[in-house]
């Protein structure tokens, strides 16, 4: 989104001026305005978002806190601001005439399919609609680098049918996503999951940093760079950063990989019951996702539930369709391996799991 920079818009501060004026001027859609109070110890912040072309009221709320610690509440306010209208200027554009409108709903479409629970139909589905956008809107960024992300997902989650082939496709994608708008944030993360998928994690921790430059509430560059950070050694970053993008968007259809990530942060460390207590949930959220399946009886299985953990095998292996969860060996030849850090303590707890729950060497 383009922003006009503070130091321009405080020129208007106290001032009475038509906000049609200031989109004149500035050549803006939007005008936040607002308001900071102070009664003693306690803050009140008024905001309200105007559309410049009409005049209208598009959103309006008021935030309060303490000036305990200024700081923080700064960038809470700041924070619940701009989820805000993160959410409303997606109705208001969306609903904004373009030159490409069968695209730009076959976009929309895409997006609403991967609200589902994510299964390998799911993923078709959605990779059929941006396929579809790009093919009316060539250079379109956002169908690009959306379906990019489709194909790159598909294949961490292990679903998808030919890796290599998504895996090349998904480069290509970003790639001319990137050389047309580097400051898309959104492109930065897409580009970082493909990293990631090819087991490039230091590579990818940049990416996904770029990013939240960007857009500092983006849960998806928080919960990359959450797994970055595990699959790299970093693990107590792990939690933290998944706990700021569960605050973010409690909601959010891809909660999974937040439960998913702190449920193997945790075994990784050998906190069996939590890695157990977040696996479990991971699961009900995302019932369709082999992996999560496969921790979980590596879990179950450490902790010598030995029944329960050859259930979520025997899921995992069904739900995968690249057969990865069929031998250790197959296994090593499919599965990300991070550090020497990492490896070691995979082969401790995930790998000494499985074979536990029943998976064979080869």
């Amino acid at each position: 989104m383009f922003v006009i920079s503070r130091n321009t818009a405080f020129t208007y501060r106290n001032k009475p001026v038509d906000t049609k004026q200031i989109g004149r001027e500035l050549g803006v859609r939007y005008v936040l305005e607002g308001s900071a109070r102070r009664l003693g110890n306690r803050v009140r912040v008024t905001a309200q978002l105007v559309d410049v072309e009409t005049d209208a009221h598009l959103w309006a709320d008021r935030f309060d806190g303490s000036t305990e610690d200024l700081f923080a509440l700064q960038d809470e306010v700041t924070r619940q601001i701009a989820n805000a209208l993160g959410v409303q200027l997606i109705a208001t554009e969306a609903a904004r005439p373009t030159e490409h409108t069968d695209a730009l709903d076959y976009i929309l479409r895409g997006r609403a399919a991967l609200l589902r629970p994510r299964r390998a139909e799911t993923y078709r589905e959605a990779i059929d609609f941006f396929e579809a956008a790009l093919a009316l809107d060539p250079q379109s960024v956002e169908a690009q680098s959306r379906l990019a992300a489709v194909l790159v997902i598909r294949v961490l989650s292990g679903m998808a049918d030919s890796a290599a082939a998504d895996m090349a496709r998904a480069d290509a994608l970003v790639d001319q996503a990137l050389a047309s708008s580097a400051r898309l944030a959104y492109a930065h993360i897409v580009k970082g999951h493909v990293l990631r998928a090819q087991n490039r994690w230091e590579e990818a921790i940049p990416e996904y940093e770029a990013a939240l430059a960007l857009d500092q509430n983006s849960v998806y560059a928080l919960t990359g760079l959450g797994w970055s950070k595990l699959a790299t050694g970093s693990l107590d970053e792990v939690t933290p950063l998944l706990e700021q993008v569960i605050r973010l968007s409690p909601r959010d259809p891809d909660i999974s990989y937040c439960y998913s990530l702190i449920g193997a942060a945790n075994l990784l460390q050998l906190h069996i019951d939590e890695a157990i207590v977040w696996l479990e949930k991971a699961r009900s959220a995302a019932p369709a996702v082999p992996f999560d399946r496969s921790c979980l009886a590596a879990a179950y299985a450490l902790r010598g539930e030995t029944g329960r953990a050859a259930t979520e095998l025997a899921e995992a292996r069904r739900l995968a369709v690249d057969g990865r969860f069929a031998s250790i060996g197959r296994l090593r030849a499919f599965t990300w391996w991070g550090t020497p850090k990492i490896r070691a303590l995979l082969e401790a707890t995930y790998f000494t799991g499985l074979r536990k729950a029943g998976m064979p060497e080869e």
